[in-house]
């Protein structure tokens, strides 16, 4: 099979990512009006700003890997050119077998010729199935994955129930959802449809994306007596990601659903409340701080976003490697490690200004004026203006009128 010359029919070309060299469709031959955009114009996908995406997964596998101390099989159920199924094989030690799988004959050709060219034959097969339907013949106890990478152009939500069931016990699911509009309250009633949990259009809208997916996941594992544990979860480049380890068990699945909850928000004065019942009406009642009626997100995932111990591992890998983005990498995981015990749901000093009609000042300035009160201060890396912090939002905006204050006098 490596003899055979692969002709594409249609614009071509060789990019370095990572360790690898592959063959992507030429994406600038695929743009006919400025709006276009190129990934989804072409004949195969292939989107090269997903590459930090792909830095990070290649960090979080091997994470998993170690933390297992086993040989593990991956599966990539929506490769399009077969980069990440490539760079599994190739960048993640311990990696004993990957099967990436397309539904489109151009881009199963286009993923075996990348494995033929990365002389990776032995450890990757390129399979051309329904993702549901690979996904289901790997649900039998020997023959299940230990990683499963869902990577759709949209949502992950169709997928996951088979994705759930191909997965061994203990074995970890990553999933990246692309549909930021639905999350982040722009469509609710897709939300809704898609995810099962109501979105709302707030300052961290991004964080209330990543865990209505994660309560998804949740759910989803939870009617196959299976328990999720969230590990690792990123927003960047209009997407999140979520990285959970997904193990059988009754118990497991009551514990994970434990998890599952509400968070209730006041437009009016940026207040917000998590709330662990799993059923609430629409009418949440009213802001203890401020009177108003309170506004509700979920059902959705209330646990951590972010295990701290998994996030050293990432971080303690990125090190040794050269990526591309490496300081954004690098950036990313000292954050998620500081917000892995840090609260839940972030203050965005933007829109602490807006209420207070104040002009506005730099983040760590107010992180540094919060501690200095005794609070929780957290920089997040869901939004550079966001701050975790335990304080009450008349409190905060409270501290925001000082600093305001303070720096005017000192200019």
């Amino acid at each position: 099979m490596a003899g055979n010359a692969f002709n594409p029919d249609f614009p071509t070309e060789i990019v370095r990512e990572g360790r690898i060299r592959v063959l992507v469709p030429k994406l600038r031959a695929f743009l006919k009006e400025p709006s276009d955009y190129a990934p989804s114009k072409a004949p195969v996908f292939y989107n090269p700003v997903m590459e930090l995406n792909r830095d990070i997964s290649v960090l979080a596998v091997q994470a998993y890997q170690e933390q297992t101390g086993r040989e593990i099989a991956v599966c990539d159920p929506l490769t399009g050119c077969g980069v990440r199924a490539v760079r599994y094989a190739v960048e993640v030690r311990g990696v004993k077998q990957v099967v990436g799988n397309d539904i489109s004959s151009k881009a199963v050709a286009l993923a075996a010729h990348n494995v033929q060219m990365n002389e990776l034959d032995d450890i990757v097969t390129v399979k051309r199935e329904d993702a549901n339907l690979l996904l289901a013949s790997h649900s039998a106890p020997l023959s299940r994955f230990d990683v499963i990478d869902v990577d759709p152009f949209g949502s992950p939500a169709p997928y996951l129930d088979s994705a759930i069931r191909a997965l061994r016990s203990g074995g970890m699911l990553a999933v990246t959802a692309t549909d930021m509009a639905p999350l982040c309250g722009v469509h609710p009633k897709a939300c809704v449809r898609k995810y099962g949990g109501k979105p709302l259009r707030t300052e961290y809208c991004h964080e209330l994306a990543a865990r209505l997916v994660a309560g998804c996941m949740t759910t989803a594992a939870a009617k196959h007596d299976m328990g999720v544990q969230v590990v690792f979860s990123q927003y960047a480049d209009h997407y999140v990601r979520i990285y959970a380890t997904v193990k059988h068990g009754a118990k497991q699945a009551d514990e994970s659903i434990s998890n599952m909850g509400h968070i209730l928000h006041c437009f009016k004065c940026l207040h917000r409340e998590v709330s662990k019942e799993r059923f609430l009406a629409e009418d949440s009642g009213r802001c203890r701080e401020c009177g108003s009626k309170l506004s509700l997100a979920g059902p959705l995932w209330t646990g951590r976003l972010f295990d701290k111990g998994f996030c050293e591992l990432m971080a303690a890998e990125a090190k040794r490697r050269m990526l591309k983005h490496s300081r954004r990498v690098e950036n990313i995981l000292d954050m998620a490690k500081g917000e892995s015990d840090a609260p839940t749901t972030y203050y965005v000093v933007d829109a602490l200004c807006d209420l207070e009609s104040l002009p506005v000042p730099p983040t760590e300035a107010v992180a540094d004026g919060l501690r200095k009160e005794g609070f929780t201060a957290v920089l997040t890396h869901f939004n550079v203006k966001g701050i975790r912090s335990d304080i009450s939002s008349v409190k905060i905006r409270e501290i925001m009128r000082e600093i305001a204050s303070s720096r005017a006098m000192s200019h």
